[in-house]
C-alpha cells in the first residue's frame, strides 16, 4: 500500500504539493490524474525518495522509501523512460540493476521476456523507440519481483497493441494482489484500466474513490429513445416534468430511468425501437472537477487551429 499524509513540496515560493493525503489500496489498478502542473510527478518522485518533502510523508508499506532494504524487492517504478545510458544494451541496463540489489542473474531474461524485448536485448538502448523504451522501464520495473508499482505515463509512445497489452498486464498485477499507481494523460485509457481514482489539482485533493462513483457523482445519466411516434412520447414525457433534448431521431431524457420510460410507453402504446442508458464519460467526469484547477484554458476559434493560451480565471 501506498500512503501520502499531508505531503507539501515547495519550490522557493512556488507551492507544489499542498497538504496532500489520500492512500493507494492493494490488489486494484488506482489511477493518478490532474490537469498540467497539478503535482503529480512531484508526488511521484516524493514518494520514491527523489524530492524530499517540505512537509508530511509518503510511505510505502508503512515506510519511506530510503528506509526500504534492497528496494526493487519491495517497490517498482517507471518515471522516465529515457534514463537509460544510451550506449548500454536493455541486457546490461537491467544487469547491473539486477546486481546492486542482489537479484539472480537469471531474472534479467524473464523480465525482458515479459515485456517482449528479449529480441533486441543485446541492442544499445539509446536506439530504442519510445515505446521500446517504455518496455524496458517497465522490464526495470518488474525486476524485483515487487508488490508495489508506479508508472508515469507508460503508454507513451505505445501502439495500439501495446496499450492494450499493459492495460491487461496491470490488471493481472492486481489481481496478484500487488499495488499498481498509473498517471496518465489518456482519460479514455484510464477508463478501461483504472478501478480506483486519486484525482489531484494544484497540489490538492480533488477527489479519492472508484472510477464508476467519480463518474456518476459528476457527470448525469441519460437515456437515449428512440420511436416511430416520437412526439406523442415527447408530449408523454413532458407531463412527468423530466428534461428533454431532441437529438435529430431520437430523445435525450433525464430525470427518468429506462424502466420507467419503458412502462410510460407501454401506457400510451408508444413503440420504442431504441432505449439505451447514457452514461456520463471519465472525461467528462474529469473536465467538471478540475476546470478551476487548470492553469490554461485553450480557446479555439471555429475553424482555426491555432489556439490562445488564457490564464484560468481570466
Amino acid at each position: 500500500m501506498i500512503e501520502a499524509v499531508g505531503l507539501t513540496k515547495r519550490y522557493g515560493k512556488t507551492l507544489a504539493v499542498d497538504n496532500l493525503s489520500f492512500t493507494v489500496p492493494t490488489g486494484r489498478v488506482t489511477g493518478f490524474l490532474g490537469p498540467n502542473g497539478a503535482g503529480k510527478s512531484t508526488t511521484m518522485r516524493m514518494i520514491l525518495g527523489l524530492d524530499t518533502p517540505s512537509g508530511g510523508s509518503a510511505l510505502i508499506d508503512g515506510k519511506r522509501y530510503r528506509d526500504l532494504h534492497q528496494p526493487l524487492r519491495t517497490v517498482g517504478a517507471l518515471l522516465d523512460a529515457k534514463w537509460v545510458h544510451p550506449n548500454r544494451s536493455a541486457r546490461a541496463h537491467l544487469a547491473w540493476m539486477a546486481k546492486s540489489n542482489r537479484l539472480p542473474a537469471k531474472r534479467v531474461d524473464e523480465v525482458l521476456d515479459i515485456v517482449g524485448l528479449s529480441a533486441v536485448a543485446g541492442k544499445r538502448a539509446g536506439g530504442f523507440s519510445l515505446g521500446m523504451s517504455q518496455r524496458l522501464g517497465i522490464a526495470a520495473a518488474l525486476l524485483g519481483d515487487p508488490q508495489v508499482l508506479l508508472f508515469d505515463e507508460p503508454v507513451n509512445g505505445l501502439d495500439p497493441e501495446g496499450i492494450l497489452w499493459i492495460r491487461k498486464f496491470m490488471h493481472r498485477l492486481a489481481d496478484e494482489g500487488r499495488t499498481v499507481f498509473v498517471s496518465s494523460h489518456l482519460l479514455s485509457e484510464m477508463a478501461l484500466t483504472a478501478q480506483e481514482l486519486v484525482v489531484i489539482g494544484r497540489g490538492k485533493l480533488i477527489s479519492q474513490s472508484s472510477t464508476e462513483d467519480f463518474v456518476s457523482q459528476a457527470t448525469e445519466n441519460t437515456v437515449r429513445v428512440r420511436s416511430p411516434q416520437l412526439g406523442a412520447l415527447r408530449t408523454a414525457l413532458g407531463r412527468t416534468g423530466v428534461s428533454i433534448r431532441d437529438e435529430g431521431e431520437s430523445l435525450i431524457v433525464s430525470g427518468m430511468d429506462c424502466a420507467d420510460i419503458g412502462e410510460l410507453a407501454a401506457q400510451t402504446g408508444t413503440v420504442l425501437h431504441e432505449l439505451s442508458p447514457q452514461r456520463g464519460s471519465l472525461e467528462e467526469a474529469f473536465m467538471q472537477l478540475t476546470g478551476d484547477s487548470v492553469e490554461y484554458h485553450t480557446e479555439i476559434a471555429e475553424g482555426q487551429v491555432p489556439a490562445t493560451l488564457v490564464p484560468a480565471g481570466k
